[in-house]
């Protein structure tokens, strides 16, 4: 199967702003469950790109954050798609979400999107062909050790059971680093790494919408993303996840 292209994902993805921006329909809100929100603009956005991606390959499976994963085959190509990375930040108009859109081969994540509709940022890649923040090439930061580095960090706000030992980590990483970040959208945050706005982020219980257009973009831009154990991540389930520009990673998960 050839795969997609990246420059007409990109365009689709670009489709979606005016759905985001409308700050209506970020105020039509469901409660999925303690500071777990769905609005209006979650659902038009996986709508209208679910359709989209079906119209351009129709075999390719579909993973949204809005449903369930429980017919998804592994071992055949799917979307994975966030369509707001950022709910919460989106109900606040806050201004930092975003579209996160992967594509997954069946072995691994071959390339992703992540798309703030309001700073109108686009970071892409393709897994073997670099990563771009639109159209520079963007790498990661050449910080050698922990005490240089900015980190993100997130806090898993759904699952408040994970608070006291995620605050023993992020203390841990606080003294040990520059200075640490909390920016409520994990796409973002991966992908800033990917630019060099960052040196590394954690956060525990991400799903694979959340990471999985990041990761190819960090990792094509020379950055590293494992799981709290250091070991590869599954695609398929949600995860732990420590990421960073490569140099400071054995360092981050001592912190740990």
């Amino acid at each position: 199967m050839t795969h997609p292209d990246i420059q007409t994902l990109i365009r689709l993805v670009h489709e979606t702003r005016p759905l985001i921006t409308e700050t209506e329909n970020a105020k039509n809100i469901t409660v999925k469950g303690y500071a777990d929100f769905v609005t209006k603009v979650d659902t038009s956005v996986q709508d209208f790109l679910r359709k989209k991606l079906f119209d351009l390959a129709p075999q390719v499976q579909f993973m949204g954050e809005e449903e369930h994963m429980d017919h998804i085959d592994t071992t055949k190509p799917s979307w994975i798609l966030d369509p707001i990375d950022g709910t919460t930040n989106l109900i606040f108009d806050y201004h930092h979400s975003a579209v996160s859109l992967a594509y997954y081969d069946g072995s691994r994540i071959h390339m992703g999107i992540v798309y703030n509709p309001f700073s109108r940022e686009t970071f892409y890649a393709v897994r073997g062909e670099g990563a771009w923040l639109d159209g520079r090439p963007i790498h990661v930061t050449d910080h050698e050790h922990l005490d240089q580095s900015l980190i993100s960090i997130g806090t898993s706000p759904y699952d408040r059971e994970l608070a006291k030992d995620n605050f023993r980590i992020f203390l841990n990483v606080f003294e040990k680093s520059l200075d640490i970040r909390r920016s409520g959208s994990a796409a973002l945050d991966l992908s800033y790494v990917a630019c060099g706005r960052l040196d590394g982020f954690l956060e525990k219980n991400l799903k694979p919408w959340d990471f999985a257009a990041g990761s190819v973009i960090l990792e094509e831009a020379g950055g590293q993303i494992t799981d709290y154990e250091g070991k590869p991540l599954d695609f398929c389930k949600n995860q732990n996840i420590v990421s960073s520009n490569s140099s400071i990673h054995a360092s981050l998960l001592q912190c740990i």
